[in-house]
């Protein structure tokens, strides 16, 4: 399988899906295995952790082959709202640190009651379903965007935020 990037190393999804599959099932096995080897769970769970992250940052063909500077210009409309600077709120909350934080969970934004009941956290996948219809995966949201209906122009914004918005 061919390597992909986003822009960063290269890495085979193929051989990263095997790998957190090994890890998982290493970790089965030493669970029923002696108390001796019970020492070796905790490793092999962080990896298959680590590796389902890493699954996710790559998932998709339009994610793996993603522009983080086409995401750039593409954030631009987003910029009118959207601060990447921690706590800098505009009329939508601060993006930074957005990859991995639970929707709503910044106490110094006001979040609509809809998104607070949305038990969302946020990952490429969910973002890529958020921004391309923001009505239909957390109906009654505050957000007014109508969405980006383009999946190829999602994974490029979104290769930026994982970039930008650490």
């Amino acid at each position: 399988m061919a390597k992909q990037t986003m822009n960063g190393p290269a890495f085979d999804s193929a051989a990263i899906a095997d790998a957190a599959g090994v890890a998982a099932r290493q970790h089965d096995s030493r669970r029923a295995a002696a108390a001796g080897a019970a020492c070796i769970a905790p490793f092999a769970r962080a990896t298959a952790g680590v590796l389902a992250g890493l699954l996710i940052a790559g998932a998709g063909d339009a994610l793996a082959q993603a522009d983080a500077k086409r995401g750039e210009r593409l954030y631009e409309e987003c910029r009118a709202c959207h601060a990447l600077e921690p706590g800098a709120h505009g009329v939508g909350p601060s993006l930074a640190g957005v990859i991995g934080r639970k929707a709503a969970a910044l106490d110094t934004f006001r979040f609509s009651p809809a998104l607070r009941r949305s038990n969302l956290t946020w990952t490429a996948q969910s973002l890529d379903a958020f921004v391309a219809d923001p009505q239909k995966v957390v109906p009654a949201n505050r957000m007014p965007y109508s969405g980006l209906p383009d999946a190829k122009d999602r994974a490029d914004l979104i290769a930026y935020l994982l970039q930008a918005a650490k």
